[in-house]
């Protein structure tokens, strides 16, 4: 796995974490995220990235972490808090990212002799990571995520428009959510064909059965976690899954008729769509039986393709990750 690469494992921070901070008050939820040969976690209070090399070795890093929130109480508001955790979750999953991919670097064949040292277990913080990087990488991924899920299935409903002529608005909007859930799916299906990819998708589902441990208040050991289930209903496969059905509904409420009109409108309406879906997986999250989980049931189908079992090394890893980001 060559982590020079490292720029298409930003497509991870779409749909690899489980959203962390849905705020109770009166139980602690955590959550993270699958790096390279490791795991994220998110606590109330901080974060760590666990990975492990090679030679079996962990690399631990791990430190405090205010919310967004907590720097500006205006995202404490409904929909806002929800932007404000997307936004803090893409810098921090870039972060962690970074610091897997370099490690993976150490354990490339080409580094030379060096790749044969153990590195020594430790813990640390993560490295200061320019903020023009962070912007690019950020620009790059939500880049390329306007383009597969707003540009192209605006195209194509056009395209569809103008070979059969119709000029229902709602049907032109129904058609565009279709072409644009089939094209999530897809990308979905060929990331998963990807070989070092099975691997990310492992610790996906090992970060799943370690919250599912925690949040049943066991004991955070192995043999605790193999009997849960891989599939999260606060990961991010559903919150995106949720974003594509609450934007048919939010695109259905503004009419352009030209293309231009549409799409600026739709990329514009990106961050009220989030703030909405986020609280639609809140609200779900804290109340399984109300109706809500009909929207939510399909993300939980995708991960299907998003998590795998995975073995006993990569759930301490995973464990480990918690156990660290709930002693910050």
């Amino acid at each position: 796995m060559n982590p020079r690469s490292a720029p298409r494992y930003l497509k991870q921070l779409a749909f690899t974490g489980t959203s962390w901070a849905l705020d109770s008050s009166d139980e602690v939820l955590v959550g993270g995220q699958a790096v390279i040969e490791g795991v994220m976690m998110r606590s109330p209070k901080g974060y760590s990235v666990v990975v492990r090399r090679k030679d079996g070795t962990l690399r631990v890093v791990k430190d405090a972490l205010k919310t967004v929130a907590e720097k500006h109480p205006i995202f404490k508001l409904p929909f806002l808090r929800g932007v404000g955790v997307l936004g803090q979750t893409l810098v921090l999953g870039i972060k962690a990212l970074k610091f897997s991919a370099e490690e993976a670097l150490q354990d490339e064949p080409a580094r030379g002799p060096q790749s044969d040292h153990p590195v020594p277990e430790g813990d640390g913080k993560l490295g200061k990571v320019s903020p023009w990087l962070i912007a690019g990488n950020l620009v790059f991924a939500l880049g390329v995520n306007v383009l597969l899920f707003v540009v192209l299935p605006l195209l194509l409903t056009r395209y569809l428009q103008s070979e059969l002529g119709f000029q229902s608005h709602l049907l032109f909007n129904g058609l565009d959510g279709i072409f644009r859930v089939g094209m999530f799916v897809g990308f979905l299906l060929v990331v998963s064909r990807m070989q070092d990819m099975n691997r990310v998708f492992q610790y996906h589902g090992a970060e799943h059965k370690t919250v599912f441990t925690f949040e049943a208040k066991e004991a955070l050991a192995v043999e605790n976690a193999k009997k849960y289930s891989t599939l999260h209903p606060r990961c991010g496969t559903s919150f995106l899954m949720v974003v594509m059905v609450i934007s048919i509904l939010v695109f259905s409420l503004f009419q352009f008729e030209t293309i231009a009109g549409k799409l600026i409108s739709r990329i514009a309406l990106l961050p009220v769509i989030a703030g909405i879906s986020y609280e639609v997986i809140r609200y779900s999250a804290r109340r399984p039986g109300s109706l809500l989980r009909f929207v939510t049931f399909p993300g939980l189908l995708l991960q299907r393709i998003t998590t795998k079992e995975p073995d006993e090394q990569q759930l301490g890893t995973a464990i480990r990750a918690l156990e660290e980001a709930l002693t910050v």
